[in-house]
């Protein structure tokens, strides 16, 4: 069982990232009807509570099977690397001009839910496929604004730090190294040349020259998604590094009850460290000499709160458990 991906010479050297504002808003629409998917994301579902009491999701969540086809005219992969909303959405309506396609891509994923074919919802869509990808297009854009805009930055940033992070064990160690490293449901056979997504539905993918889309997320957490059929991009979305310590990484200071522990300048460097970075990256965005957060950094990975990693020439730091513990549980 699993998905597998099989690269040939010309897919090995078209892997890339690529990030976007469309999918995260499908995928936090998800969330709010996956309760398995809200771990890490309380603190979010708590602050966009009445916004998304607004919004009639069920159009979206109709489309939604917990096993099976996502219409991929409504979730596009991104042509580039980090594609504006805008311009992910104005793809999505243009699927309203080819209704005979919609209305297969639309019946395929209503098959998957017990019911949905026969509901009032779904004979509706089937009925006029132009006119549902319109109106399901607004309702994306309603929920980006009520649900994901408004935290836009803050997801994006965690998006490109994971981007960095593996596009540097990509160049340092290759796709095995990379894979080895995105998610435990994969595994990569450099005798065939294949990516393998475990625990998913069987389904062989020939990349055929198009190479593989990397595309981390901070919504899909637990699950790795690999899928889109021809002819679009092949794509793998796997969750976000740091996803755990999104909503609760402070904007401001340091708590000051860590600092009364660590001492103010050690507890910013400590929280500054939302996801993984080097000494420059960190001096740069305190405002502090490289030397100081040098040894601030020695002095918090002597005390247990610091892991480094060698990335190239580059030593990445990354905070432990007890670490994240002590950043984000203290009250300012």
């Amino acid at each position: 069982m699993g998905n597998h991906f099989r690269f040939g010479p010309a897919d090995l050297l078209r892997c890339r990232f690529g990030i976007s504002p469309r999918w995260e808003t499908q995928e936090a629409v998800r969330v709010l009807m996956r309760p398995d998917r809200q771990a890490y994301h309380l603190p979010w579902l708590s602050r966009i509570r009445s916004a998304a009491a607004g919004l009639d999701l069920r159009p979206l969540w109709l489309l939604m099977p917990r096993r099976g086809h996502h219409p991929d005219l409504l979730s596009p992969p991104p042509t580039g690397p980090s594609p504006a909303f805008e311009e992910e959405m104005a793809r999505v309506r243009a699927a309203a001009g080819d209704p005979e396609a919609a209305h297969e891509d639309l019946r395929r994923s209503l098959a998957c839910t017990p019911g949905a074919l026969e509901s009032a919802a779904g004979r509706r869509m089937l009925a006029d496929p132009g006119r549902a990808v319109a109106e399901l297009a607004d309702l994306t854009e309603a929920a980006w604004r009520a649900l994901v805009a408004p935290h836009w930055p803050r997801l994006r940033a965690l998006l490109e730090a994971d981007v960095l992070f593996h596009s540097r064990r990509l160049a340092a160690g290759g796709l095995e190294a990379l894979f080895d490293g995105l998610h435990p449901d994969l595994r990569w056979d450099g005798g065939t040349n294949t990516l393998t997504v475990e625990r998913r539905a069987h389904h062989d993918r020939e990349l055929g020259g198009q190479g593989l889309l990397l595309m981390p997320s901070a919504f899909v957490w637990p699950e790795v998604v690999g899928g889109y059929d021809p002819p679009w991009q092949p794509t793998l979305v796997y969750p976000a590094r740091g996803v755990g310590a999104l909503w609760t990484a402070s904007d401001g200071p340091a708590p000051s009850a860590l600092a009364g522990l660590l001492g103010r300048a050690r507890a910013e460097v400590l929280c500054a460290l939302h996801e993984p970075a080097s000494t420059t990256a960190l001096a740069h965005r305190l405002g502090l000499a490289p030397s100081t957060v040098s040894a601030h950094l020695k002095a918090l990975r002597a005390a247990g709160l610091l892991i480094p990693s060698r990335h190239g020439h580059q030593v990445l730091y990354e905070r432990t458990p007890l670490a994240i513990a002590l950043a984000t549980g203290c009250a300012p």
